[in-house]
């Protein structure tokens, strides 16, 4: 949305047994935040309320609001989507806090599509009871592509040190290699480096790609799909120009931290990225969807029910993914 005030920036509540309110809690008691956004939180000020008293805290401050229209840009809104007054169970999957869960994504959603919001941040949901007629999806990556009619997405993991991506997300391992395609990888290649150059402001970035099999396939004697769609793939597009080096055997390329002369690396699948971006970056990481018409951030983390209602939750990752979805919103407007 155009506007002369500060980014307005929607934050879901996620799944309100996990640690989404807690983070929401501690990240907007910092009144600092209202000089870089306008916060519209979407929830349930009963639920606020009662983490207020069960984490022993009155820092947090925040105005009701019915609708986006209403927007105050010197406050912590709050929209109610829904009325009941529903129980908070920490640590507890429960089908109502999926319900809910689903109609805080959905109330942000809808705005954003209308203009209402210029970015939204997802608190993390559980993948399972937030299942419904409307949500059937391994995940927000999914919805959000649903939703804006993308014609493809980029998980795109996101900190200072890496930017890391996968080619096929949430497929089990053994549907993997039906998954991994010329077409695929071109495609997810083509969103990596048009979100590298519009999104963080790198004009000539320069990407890593993973082998899919162990050594990278060693010539063809470990597995031929290095041989038949990667080489063959990153060949073409270097000779059109493209900084797109590789595939590297994953296992030495983190060893020897090659990543840091990489702009960002395109892994094979979900655990060959995720794991060594999230030793390097747990606290810190954001998980950026690529490749939609909108900004959309989250923490790279999940629910975290061991530690719902116990104020021991970091909210580093969910304030890293507030930031980042401000500084893309000011790279793209240029």
């Amino acid at each position: 949305m155009e506007s002369k005030h500060k980014p307005v920036i929607g934050i879901t509540i996620g799944d309100f047994n996990g640690i989404g309110p807690e983070l929401i809690l501690k990240i907007f008691s910092d009144h600092g935040i209202g000089k870089i956004c306008t916060p519209v939180i979407y929830g349930s000020t009963k639920i606020f309320n009662k983490y207020r008293r069960l984490l022993n805290t009155d820092e947090f401050q925040f105005f009701h609001i019915k609708d986006a229209s209403q927007v105050a840009h010197r406050k912590t809104n709050i929209i109610h989507c829904w009325e009941e007054d529903y129980e908070i169970e920490p640590g507890k999957v429960t089908d109502i806090a999926g319900k809910c869960a689903f109609l805080s994504l959905k109330a942000a959603v809808a705005d954003l599509k209308k203009g209402q919001m210029d970015a939204i941040v997802t608190a993390p949901i559980n993948k399972h009871n937030i299942k419904n007629p409307e949500f059937n999806f391994v995940g927000h990556t999914e919805y959000f592509q649903q939703q804006f009619e993308a014609k493809d997405v980029l998980m795109f993991m996101v900190t200072e040190e890496l930017k890391i991506a996968v080619a096929s997300m949430h497929v089990p391992l053994s549907e993997v290699i039906k998954d991994i395609s010329k077409e695929k990888i071109r495609s997810k290649l083509e969103l990596m480096e048009a979100s590298l150059k519009k999104d963080f402001g790198i004009n000539k970035p320069k990407i890593a790609v993973l082998g899919l099999n162990p050594h990278a396939g060693e010539e063809g004697s470990i597995g031929k799909e290095e041989q038949e769609v990667l080489k063959p793939l990153i060949s073409e597009l270097k000779h059109k120009g493209h900084m797109i080096f590789g595939p590297y055997p994953a296992d030495g390329f983190f060893a020897a931290e090659s990543y840091k002369k990489f702009d960002a690396v395109l892994a094979m699948y979900h655990d060959q990225g995720l794991i060594p971006f999230k030793m390097m970056a747990f606290e810190s990481g954001v998980n950026f969807t690529a490749g939609l018409p909108v900004v959309r951030t989250s923490p790279d983390h999940g629910t975290a029910y061991d530690l719902a209602g116990k104020n021991k939750a970091d909210d580093s990752s969910m304030r890293a993914a507030l930031y980042m979805a401000c500084d893309i919103l000011k790279t793209r407007q240029g």
